[in-house]
């Protein structure tokens, strides 16, 4: 069980904050569940308690690199509710859950909304982005019976009980 915090970062040190994970809500997680990127976990696999940790995922190690191919054209009737397109989830700059052709749940961004179609982006909103990571490891140790059969990965979440998360768990 590895608990840490970081700042992470867009490109390189001097980049856009992405995201702060800080000592009061830790992110907690299995080493080697598979719940993080493998690279990350690469990155930090000889870390331990009170070490620190500066690092860059290039994109394709990261979310991979952004494919046009991921950006395609919806019919606007997937969209319509009772013969009309629902303006509550059919807008620019919406997020919204779908499914592919073999029932995989996918999020596509909406970025353009004509007559005949929605244009949605596909790839990972992270995709094509170097990730810069600073941080340290607070704590390692063995993970309890009810950590391995939760299987979960969270920030704030009580690591015996896995109450009060801030995130979601899987368990």
């Amino acid at each position: 069980m590895v608990s840490l915090v970081y700042e992470l970062r867009e490109g390189n040190i001097g980049g856009s904050v992405i995201e702060i994970i800080e000592e009061d809500s830790p992110l907690n997680f299995i080493f080697g569940t598979s719940h993080l990127l493998p690279s990350f976990e690469s990155q930090i696999n000889s870390l331990g308690k009170g070490d620190t940790f500066d690092f860059i995922l290039p994109s394709a190690s990261a979310y991979g690199e952004r494919r046009e191919e991921m950006i395609i054209d919806v019919p606007a009737t997937v969209f319509e509710k009772e013969g009309r397109v629902d303006e509550n989830i059919c807008r620019v700059g919406n997020q919204v859950p779908m499914v592919d052709s073999s029932g995989n749940p996918l999020t596509g961004i909406i970025l353009e909304i004509t007559d005949q179609s929605v244009r949605m982006d596909f790839n990972h909103p992270m995709a094509g982005v170097d990730l810069c990571f600073s941080g340290q490891i607070l704590d390692v140790r063995e993970p309890t019976q009810a950590e391995l059969a939760g299987n979960y990965t969270c920030s704030g979440c009580d690591p015996d009980t896995q109450s009060g998360c801030s995130g979601s768990c899987d368990n």
